[in-house]
């Protein structure tokens, strides 16, 4: 049968539960948040939003994975993974959307290709 996938990298940051920060994160490798984020994050790796987390940002990464809530726009290298207790709210760039049953999407999604993605990238560095 299908099994998931899961990211093996190394946390690089963690931000726990009744934690706030405010500014902007930039990493390499795998970051998790379980507080309240607002700001920015640009990072060469996976961002996890736990459940009950807020992060009020727009974000340019590898992977996202929603069991929180996100506002904001994402620029998502690979994929975005809303898990079912996970509320995103703005608008998406990315070639891979899975969403969970029970989990709410507000805003727009643009689908690329991987190829078309890399080439973006590429050119805005």
């Amino acid at each position: 049968m299908w099994k998931k996938k899961k990211h093996v990298e190394d946390t690089k940051a963690f931000l726990g539960k009744g934690a706030e920060f405010i500014g902007k994160l930039i990493f390499k490798g795998h970051v998790r948040i379980d507080g309240d984020f607002q700001g920015e994050v640009f990072g060469d790796g996976s961002v996890d939003v736990g459940e009950g987390a807020l992060v009020k940002a727009n974000m340019a990464v590898n992977s996202v994975y929603i069991g929180g809530e996100v506002q904001g726009s994402l620029e998502v290298k690979e994929k975005i993974n809303i898990h079912s207790t996970g509320k995103f709210i703005g608008d998406v760039r990315t070639p891979v959307f899975i969403m969970e049953e029970g989990a709410l999407f507000d805003g727009r999604s643009n689908m690329v290709e991987a190829k078309e993605q890399k080439k973006i990238s590429s050119a805005g560095d």
